[in-house]
């Protein structure tokens, strides 16, 4: 099935970090997510492997729900509702 952008949840904010190894991702996730509300969306794009580990981590470690991970091309894309 060929994914359409009405496929993806609405999101209200977008962080890439495309070209960063760990601990970066994870550390720039931590201070975007202070400016936002719970239920609002974080999108994530990442090119770290890594952060098929540790983004699921930090949204069980902090309450949020990782609401879908996607893989193509080496580039992570991770929609995130804020607990």
């Amino acid at each position: 099935m060929a994914e359409t952008a009405d496929s993806l949840p609405d999101y209200q904010a977008e962080l890439d970090t495309t070209g960063l190894y760990c601990p970066e991702p994870i550390m720039l996730m931590h201070n975007k997510v202070r400016d936002m509300r719970s239920g609002e969306v974080l999108k994530v794009v990442a090119t770290d492997p890594a952060t098929t580990r540790d983004v699921p981590k930090f949204c069980s470690f902090l309450g949020h729900e990782l609401l879908l991970q996607q893989e193509s091309g080496g580039q992570y894309r991770y929609f995130i509702r804020l607990g």
